[in-house]
């Protein structure tokens, strides 16, 4: 079952042209109307600012000129071969170029004093050491100082520097941030870095190290219950800067709508294969597919969205063979790419929590944020999403279509109708 009445179909066009959706996992109510598709996406900038020598890698507190405002990190990918460096002191920092560096937020969602104080949680020994460690010497001090500072006129609350180095090195807010924020040789400060301006190499590297950093959260914090994965990019999408970067946050529980799929799960183990993929071949909304991952014009989001499902037997991201995770990559970069860098964006993962009784795929939306909810949906909790489904994925087809004859993406993935049957099977619950 899913959220769709029963008997109706949750995606159809009236004779009119307006096309009315159910979200088949949600129930959520969206119309698109006629006459409003072929508006601009992009986000409107004002008038790109020259760079000056050497401000491309110092313009937000993620580039690379400016390591020392972040939190100490817990690793860092460098080199043309992506080596991992783990927990760098901060005398060190400056002696490699991260490719991609994971560290600690600095402002969490859910703090240390969240688990400490609501968990008992303590924190193990060998972080313990590392804070002990990164104390020890002179940069490193003035580094917690520094950090604690900001935090402390940010809240009223002071820590001793001990305290304040083992919440800065311990938490369970972390952030992985890419080196560029705007292109290598870029000379104004609109020509940014998105996952789609990522070559298809560099970003299955993002990538791997975000599913390895979500296995490592997961287990250093006994307390949570799920690990929310996401990306914002751009202001009207969340982002704090314009500098690619993924966030993953633990958590203590699942939230509502693992929930309620788990309830919807409980009644039909293959709701995906049914809910999802079969209304996309039903309904002629395939967009692209490899051999390990499909991707569909999402039904029933409040913004035009694509979902990305993997077709692996594993339920959690760490638990995919590398060639699956590189599959589920390959193909969210290229939709990346064809949005385009100034279309506002959120990437959601989503994925069977490890305590969970039923088999759920890991599949990943990607929204674009091109709209904003006002009193018509406040009221009626009936969403205007201008783009519809089909028309999303007419886009999508062309622009992958182009970026594939210019090299742009990966090889391997099938184009629109150039998709198999196979290729919409989903294996989570075999």
């Amino acid at each position: 079952m899913s959220d769709a009445a029963p008997g109706k179909s949750p995606l159809t066009r009236l004779p009119d042209g307006t096309v009315k959706q159910v979200g088949p996992l949600t129930g959520t109510r969206v119309w698109t109307v006629p006459g409003r598709a072929h508006r601009p996406i992009e986000m409107v900038r004002d008038a790109p600012k020259p760079l000056g020598v050497g401000e491309a890698t110092r313009l937000c507190a993620f580039c690379p000129d400016r390591y020392l405002e972040t939190t100490p990190e817990k690793s860092r990918l460098v080199g043309p071969d992506y080596t991992e460096l783990r927990r760098v002191p901060a005398s060190q920092l400056f002696d490699t170029t991260a490719e991609f560096r994971r560290f600690g937020n600095l402002f969490e969602i859910v703090s240390a004093e969240y688990w400490r104080e609501n968990h008992g949680f303590r924190q193990p020994a060998s972080v313990v050491a590392w804070a002990r460690d990164y104390l020890g010497e002179a940069a490193g001090r003035e580094h917690i100082e520094h950090l604690a500072a900001v935090r402390t006129a940010a809240s009223g609350t002071e820590q001793s520097r001990e305290e304040a180095a083992l919440d800065l090195v311990g938490g369970s807010h972390d952030v992985i941030v890419a080196r560029r924020h705007v292109v290598d040789g870029a000379t104004t400060d609109d020509e940014l870095v998105s996952s789609g301006v990522l070559s298809p190499r560099e970003h299955a590297e993002y990538f791997g190290f975000t599913v390895r950093s979500l296995d490592e959260l997961a287990r250093s914090q006994p307390h949570a219950e799920y690990v929310a994965v996401f990306q914002n990019w751009l202001l009207p999408a969340g982002a704090s800067f314009e500098h690619l970067h993924k966030q993953l946050v633990a958590v203590d529980e699942h939230g509502p709508q693992v929930d309620h799929e788990l309830r919807l799960l409980a009644g039909d183990r293959s709701l995906y294969q049914h809910a999802i993929a079969d209304l996309a071949v039903a309904k002629g909304l395939v967009v692209a597919a490899n051999d390990g991952a499909v991707a569909f014009a999402g039904v029933g989001h409040r913004y035009p969205a694509f979902e990305v499902y993997s077709r692996s037997r594993a339920n959690l991201p760490h638990e995919h063979s590398p060639a699956e995770i590189r599959a589920m990559s390959d193909l969210v970069h290229a939709l990346h790419a064809a949005t385009g860098v100034h279309v506002p964006t959120n990437e959601e993962w989503h994925y069977r929590p490890p305590g969970a009784p039923w088999p759920m795929p890991w599949r990943i939306v990607l929204k674009w944020r091109i709209s904003n909810p006002a009193g018509f949906e406040g009221g009626t909790k009936i969403y205007v999403n201008t783009i519809d489904p089909w028309e999303l994925r007419a886009r999508a087809v062309a622009d992958l279509a182009r970026l594939r004859l210019d090299g742009a993406i990966a090889e391997g993935i099938r184009i629109g109708d150039e998709c198999r049957p196979d290729d919409t099977r989903l294996r989570y619950a075999d």
